[in-house]
């Protein structure tokens, strides 16, 4: 009976509608869920009975249109909306949200692989970022020059107090001026000793023995005995003292050509072709001769009692006396170099005018360090050019090694030494300042940051940001076709397509905020909305039942 079937067909409208007040109650109730994604419910019309297709036009008639009653409605589909929520800031560097498409890759303890847009992770006991259900965040890993390697995909770590790093300083760039109104340093500082002979009475000479060194005023008495200790303590170079060192006869060195080579490197002189003044410290006529570096920065302020000797009858063994002062100016300064292991040392260096031709000065400067090891602490010498305006041109000899044997850290330390900051105009006055260096002393990670494009950076307490690893993204073709799992998770469908894994803003897909969390894309006024007009429509189709019913009874009560 037609009857019968109009309640059938309203009874497919309350079927219809309960469902999609159920859809709407699944938002509602998780309208404060992190990155929920709502779905809404789609009607289609059900089945249509056919009772006339209709006639074509013709001479006795325009035609005729199919005459149809439909038979109720059917629900075409849930569908997940996948449009992006608010983004909340958490200042919880853990916290991720995604700006865009693509969705996190999490992955169980048994190895199960889920996606989800909760970013709400933290670290767990071994600092490795997690979902609230204990599944790892995946990405790419570093290695351990901390680059990030693509490929397979890994847990996500953040090592946090447990992971050290430090950085060998191979770059140093000085900054500053080198006053063209300096004056050329021409000669350094010379110091002589008294006249020195040996036993036989005749001029002592480079070769000849520590234990055979005497004095002209005191022919008789040896200086030194095998196992006597010179000390040098108290002399300076420029404007800073020199470091106390000990040379011990018959094991440092017997002659008095040995101590003199110990002597030249302990005080930092630079010997070579090319330096003006001939600098050392040798043996001349008989007495030693102690001449300094070209230029006031360089020159050596020695006294006779800055070299002394645990022999107590000759506490004293060289009287010194300056027989010349350096001459020209220049500048001094130091910095701080780390070796493999973070340890800090320090380097002097001392800039002089060396000579002003037509196309500009030309300034030597000079390195050393109390650091290095080897027995020596000239690193070397180069020359730096400008030009007639003051503009630096160039720098030759700018590469340096310090040795570091017997510390434990890799050597030499191997820096090279940018001057390009440096101007060579007349200033009032000469000045060199360390502008950066790229070394760094041992840290420890102490925190991280997230950054747009998914690189998890390492935050280290001597100022190093590393990276640690980045977050990959999943994009797949249809996100609508994911199957949603409990957790907020999802897994692939059949109509989702792959997965394609690809980092946060390359190939479509979002970015990435860190300190952030996405909210739920759930509208409520337009759910509320859904809620009246289900409601009404679900009333609407009982009242189609009502009437039915009574129009049946009436029927019945007609045939009796």
């Amino acid at each position: 009976m037609a009857l019968t079937s109009a309640m059938y067909t309203a009874l497919s409208g309350l079927h219809a509608n309960r469902t999609r007040v159920e859809t709407i109650g699944h938002n509602i109730a998780n309208v404060n869920t992190t990155a929920f994604k709502g779905s809404r419910t789609l009607f289609q019309t059900q089945f249509s009975e056919l009772l006339s297709m209709g006639t074509p036009p013709g001479e006795a008639s325009g035609g005729t249109n199919p005459m149809q009653i439909g038979r109720g409605v059917a629900i075409g589909t849930t569908q997940r909306l996948f449009g992006g929520g608010s983004v909340e800031t958490t200042g919880q560097p853990s916290d991720l949200a995604i700006e865009g498409d693509g969705l996190f890759v999490v992955r169980t303890a048994g190895g199960q692989t889920f996606y989800t847009r909760d970013g709400a992770f933290a670290l767990n006991a071994t600092n490795q970022l997690v979902t609230a259900d204990g599944y790892h965040l995946m990405g790419y890993g570093v290695d351990q020059q901390f680059n990030v390697t693509p490929g397979a995909l890994r847990p996500l770590e953040v090592p946090l107090g447990r992971l050290n790093i430090t950085s060998a300083t191979q770059n140093v760039a000085l900054d500053g001026d080198l006053s063209a109104a300096e004056q050329r340093a021409l000669s350094g500082s010379i110091q002589t000793s008294q006249l020195l002979v040996d036993g036989g009475g005749g001029a002592a000479t480079a070769g000849t023995l520590l234990t055979d060194l005497r004095s002209s005023t005191d022919p008789g008495g040896v200086q030194f005995a095998e196992g006597d200790v010179i000390r040098l303590a108290g002399a300076a170079r420029g404007e800073r003292v020199v470091p106390t060192a000990e040379f011990i006869v018959g094991t440092n060195g017997s002659t008095l050509g040995d101590f003199a080579r110990w002597l030249e490197t302990q005080l930092g002189i630079q010997t070579g072709t090319g330096l003006q003044g001939a600098p050392g410290v040798f043996v001349d006529n008989g007495a030693l001769v102690i001449r300094s570096n070209a230029g006031e920065p360089n020159a050596i302020q020695i006294a006779s009692n800055h070299l002394t000797s645990s022999n107590a009858s000759r506490a004293l063994p060289f009287t010194l006396s300056q027989t010349a002062t350096a001459q020209g100016t220049g500048v001094y300064t130091s910095f701080t170099v780390y070796d493999s292991l973070g340890n800090p040392v320090q380097v002097n260096a001392t800039f002089t005018l060396e000579s002003t031709p037509n196309t500009g000065p030309v300034w030597r400067y000079l390195l050393d360090s109390p650091g290095a090891t080897g027995g020596t602490r000239v690193l070397g010498s180069g020359i730096a050019r400008f030009n007639t305006d003051g503009t630096f041109v160039d720098a030759s000899g700018n590469e340096f090694t310090l040795p570091r044997d017997m510390t434990g850290a890799a050597t030499p330390i191997t820096f090279r030494l940018n001057l390009a900051g440096i101007n060579g105009q007349a200033t009032s006055t000469s000045n060199v300042v360390l502008a950066d260096q790229d070394g760094y002393p041992a840290g420890t990670l102490t925190s991280y940051a997230v950054g747009v494009d998914g690189t998890l950076s390492g935050i280290f307490s001597n100022g190093l940001t590393r990276p640690l690893g980045q977050v990959v993204l999943a994009r797949f073709a249809n996100n609508a076709g994911l199957v949603a799992e409990a957790d907020n998770l999802f897994s692939v469908g059949p109509n989702s397509g792959p997965p394609a894994l690809v980092t946060a803003g390359t190939l479509g897909a979002g970015l990435v905020r860190g300190g952030a969390l996405e909210g739920s894309n759930v509208d409520l006024s337009r759910e509320f909305i859904g809620l009246i007009t289900s409601s009404t429509a679900f009333q609407a189709n009982s009242r189609v039942i009502s009437v039915s019913n009574e129009m049946l009874d009436s029927l019945l009560v007609a045939l009796r």
